[in-house]
């Protein structure tokens, strides 16, 4: 089972080497612009093998992701001084009209797994692009809010004292400032967290909400600031979402993918639950939101489309 990584970033080297420590694949191959870069990525992480699971890990070109499962994209170029968020996304939307084409040429079976921020948009861009070889949109998806979705399982289990994996919520909509937190939906041991909160004897107040709002939706910001950017979260995440794709666990996650027929979400590329498996998202699972989720996520869809339309 062969799997790409284009772009090695932080984010990609990061995503390598989760999946090395998972076990994930048997070959992994890393493309990016600079060769060198990639060798000594592709060099260290394989020296970790040792200690993890029997598998091969190299730098290549285009033409070595040939028979390839899954590619990862998280290329792209940074954010300069002065530059608008417009300005970048026409970049990299640059950046992408050359890699996509790029990996469909030799690995046009594969599922491409959108990294690069913001994801949502330049996950509707490898879309379009993947389109002109024939691929369906259902094999074009992104990681979404597979990230914040476990930093809110997260927090809710370290304020109940319960271990994140027992914990079932989700964040829905962009993955950015806008994304939806959707609390009403939220459940442990089949209890809603008022019920929960109940029965465990620890309350879960308008203030503990606002701070897990807080430190979900601003998480990336405050990592940032800290040390400068955020790899460790996405490359685990990135490793369970491929794991998924290559085994067709058919695993609900909140990946990013163009929706269509959700209401106030139609044409819109952003994150709900999917059924994902070995094609990508097999089926997208809208939740039953209350009044306040339902405007959120509509008014979330809204600045998404208008980032996608912008690039028209």
């Amino acid at each position: 089972m062969k799997i790409g990584i284009v772009g090695c970033g932080m984010v990609g080297s990061s995503s390598a080497f989760a999946l090395v420590m998972r076990g994930v694949g048997r070959e992994i191959v890393l493309v990016d612009l600079n060769r060198a870069r990639a060798e000594g990525e592709a060099n260290d992480i394989y020296h970790a093998v040792p200690f993890a699971h029997p598998l091969t890990i190299r730098a290549g070109d285009y033409p070595d992701l040939a028979g390839a499962e899954v590619v990862v994209i998280a290329g792209g170029v940074a954010q300069k001084p002065g530059e608008t968020r417009l300005e970048l996304l026409r970049r990299n939307a640059e950046v992408f009209h050359q890699i996509v084409p790029s990996v469909l040429r030799h690995a046009p079976e594969a599922v491409l797994l959108v990294v690069t921020n913001p994801v949502d948009i330049m996950t509707h861009l490898a879309a379009r692009f993947a389109a002109d070889f024939g691929v369906p949109h259902t094999r074009v998806i992104g990681s979404g809010t597979t990230l914040d979705t476990a930093r809110f399982r997260t927090l809710l289990g370290l304020h109940f004292g319960v271990d994140p994996h027992h914990v079932h919520a989700y964040v829905i909509g962009e993955h950015g400032d806008s994304e939806v937190l959707v609390w009403s939906q939220a459940t442990i041991a089949g209890l809603n967290l008022d019920e929960f909160a109940k029965v465990h004897g620890k309350p879960l107040t308008d203030e503990h909400r606002r701070g897990i709002d807080e430190n979900v939706r601003r998480a990336a910001y405050h990592i940032i600031a800290s040390k400068g950017a955020t790899y460790y979260g996405i490359g685990s995440a990135v490793a369970r979402i491929v794991d998924v794709l290559l085994h067709d666990q058919r695993a609900i996650l909140t990946i990013c993918a163009r929706m269509e027929d959700v209401q106030a979400c139609d044409g819109v590329t952003l994150a709900l639950p999917h059924l994902v498996g070995g094609q990508g998202a097999l089926a997208t699972i809208p939740l039953p939101l209350d009044g306040v989720e339902t405007q959120a996520l509509s008014r979330s869809a809204g600045i998404v489309k208008q980032a996608i339309e912008s690039l028209n």
